[in-house]
């Protein structure tokens, strides 16, 4: 595992999008150099004050080098993390920021690109329909939203109103006549190959899995901002560290990153929800009790890794990569 390199940037900007919705424009520190390249899809790690750090979705074309775009919406649950960027940040404010990763990426081969959006969600999608445009990809977006007033970055999205092989559609289901967003007609309008993205809410995203649950999938790409269940905390288990030598004991009720923390190991980590994939360790023996929302099936069944901030053990030993 390697840790994800940081660097730091100015906050240039600050735009209101929506109902509690922001947008934050970051820049080099130098204005003559440019900013790590970084594709459709991908998020930036935020380092915020007393150990915070958040995840978010780099909004901006892919093109740009000269600046990164993000959106946080002010969750009502909030940690410290959106709270912080609404009501405490600064416009010329020098951030340290995680170079950008992807998880979420764009088949580029792709014939046609339908993009379905919940809230903040419409995040990453925007730089990939930044990205089809680019390419020349035909795409269609469904964003919905409780009420236009909630809906982000909509100017952006009427720019495209009226270009060769661009569709917005936008439903807005607690406003006069509004309905909640079809996902099983959205699904069956799509074209023939047509690879589909969506990210939003948990409902949302779980409504998407059952309408798409016909197709093959690596036509169906999704982003979690939440997780689906809790953190393995319900086991009792070693866990050998191969790199620096020691052994420590989780015990039951204590997730695998509380008891590597009290031991002073701190691999790095951000969503604590297994959704961002920076917490990412290589597992050298044992077998993961996986709940993290970023690696595929096969890829925990090969049980090669796991995200420590929320997966456990299912047998009573793992050896780890730290």
């Amino acid at each position: 595992m390697t840790a994800t390199s940081t660097l730091q940037v100015r906050l240039r900007a600050t735009t209101y999008e929506a109902s509690n919705i922001l947008g934050f424009e970051l820049v080099p520190l130098d204005p003559a150099t440019s900013l790590p390249a970084f594709t459709a899809g991908a998020h930036i790690d935020l380092h915020l004050p007393g150990g915070l750090r958040r995840s978010y979705s780099l909004l901006n074309d892919p093109q740009e080098t000269h600046r990164y775009r993000i959106g946080v919406n002010l969750d009502a649950q909030s940690r410290g993390g959106s709270r912080h960027m609404h009501e405490q940040i600064r416009t010329g404010t020098v951030l340290t920021i995680g170079t950008p990763r992807n998880l979420f990426a764009m088949d580029e081969s792709a014939p046609f690109n339908v993009f379905i959006a919940g809230g903040i969600g419409i995040t990453p999608l925007l730089s990939m329909i930044a990205r089809s445009q680019a390419l020349g990809t035909p795409w269609r977006l469904h964003y919905a939203a409780r009420t236009r007033s909630h809906a982000g970055f909509l100017p952006m999205l009427a720019s495209y109103q009226g270009q060769s092989e661009a569709d917005v559609r936008l439903n807005f289901d607690q406003e006069p006549g509004g309905q909640m967003l079809d996902l099983n007609a959205v699904i069956a309008d799509m074209p023939a190959g047509a690879h589909v993205y969506a990210c939003g809410p948990a409902p949302l995203l779980a409504a998407y899995e059952q309408a798409t649950a016909c197709l093959p999938n690596g036509r169906v790409h999704r982003e979690y901002f939440a997780a689906k269940e809790l953190a393995a905390t319900d086991g009792s288990y070693t866990v050998t560290l191969a790199r620096s030598q020691r052994t420590l004991q989780i015990s039951s009720g204590q997730t695998l990153l509380a008891g590597l923390l009290a031991i002073g190991v701190e691999p790095p980590f951000s969503c604590q929800q297994g959704i961002c994939g920076t917490c990412e360790v290589k597992v050298l023996e044992g077998t993961p009790d996986h709940r993290d929302m970023v690696l595929t099936d096969a890829e925990k069944a090969a049980n090669d890794r796991m995200m420590v901030c929320c997966s456990g053990a299912k047998g009573e030993r793992l050896v780890l990569d730290l």
